[in-house]
This record gives structure tokens, sequence and C-alpha cells, in this order.
């Protein structure tokens, strides 16, 4: 066990069981079970899904942060810990709070503000550092954009093209 150590996992809700990103998540979730990570994300379907079934299967445990605001259905059932929060603003805090490192699979605008705000926080020494592993390259052009203004800020991201090289980078 790596002393309860927590895996933050920011990814898109989109994806569903049978699709590439959904696979990508559960083997992720998985791996990081394995290696003695409990998994942390936003609680629904999807990635977030995908990666806490992943983590169960392999006998890990599970958190999710959900928000009460998205009036969704419900968490999905493969977690053992539920957070509630009531809006977003306190629900991505609570995600980088509870995170000991953070892997961000690809995504939408969701994804892109959590990437963007635990990567500012560090960046800014409002928290201590974390490994922040990209899984592949889809998030490459964000932070090429931003390397034009701010170029150190890049040595905080590291990219990782499988599952077994992303939880490599944790440590």
């Amino acid at each position: 066990m790596k002393n309860g150590n927590i895996i933050t996992v920011f990814g898109s809700s989109k994806p569903q069981p049978g699709e590439a990103a959904y696979k990508t998540a559960y083997e992720l979730g998985r791996a990081l079970a394995s290696a003695g990570y409990t998994v942390c994300n936003g609680g629904y379907g999807g990635t977030m899904e995908a990666g806490a079934r992943g983590a169960k299967d392999a006998g890990g445990r599970t958190i999710g942060v959900t928000c009460g605001i998205f009036g969704r259905s419900g968490p999905n059932a493969f977690l053992d810990k539920i957070i509630e929060t009531d809006s977003l603003y306190p629900r991505l805090t609570k995600l980088i709070e509870l995170g000991d490192g953070y892997i961000v699979l690809p995504g939408g605008s969701g994804t892109l503000v959590e990437l963007s705000l635990v990567w500012e926080m560090v960046a800014k020494k409002l928290m201590c550092p974390k490994p922040i592993v990209l899984m592949g390259d889809f998030w490459k052009p964000v932070i090429d954009i931003s390397a034009i203004e701010r170029p150190k800020t890049v040595e905080l991201i590291q990219y990782a093209h499988s599952v077994e090289d992303a939880v490599k980078r944790l440590s």
C-alpha cells in the first residue's frame, strides 16, 4: 500500500463502456489500485465510472466528489466514499485537496478547468508540488500555448503514453 496516497483522476463524463476512452480509464483505475493508490474522481459516469470500476475490480478503494447542482441521476455504483458538494468550486477544491498526485485524461471544458486549476496552484506555490501527469498528447496544444507566456511552468507537467507509464510517473 502507498500509505493511503490518493490519486485524483480528471476526465470526461462522456465515454461509454466499450469505447477506447472508457477502457483506458478502467485500466488506469485497475493499475492505480494494484499499485496501492486510492482512486479519487468526480464520481459520475464516463471515465469517472470506468476508473472507479477498474479500481474496485482490482480490490482498491475509491472516492467520488459529486456536485448537487449538476442534477445527474446520482453517483456511479463503484464508490466507497462519496463527498457531496453544493457547487462547482468546492467540488474542484476538494478533488485537488484530496489528491497526492493527478492524472488527466482527455476531456472537455470541465477537465480543462480541473487541469488548469491544479497546474496554476502548483505553479504559484499555493500548494506543495505534486505530480501532474497527462495521458497522451490530447492536452499538448493547450500546454504549448501556455508555454509561450510562462515556459517554466511546463516543467510541472509530465506526459505518459501508457497506463503503466502514468502510474510510474507518480512516484
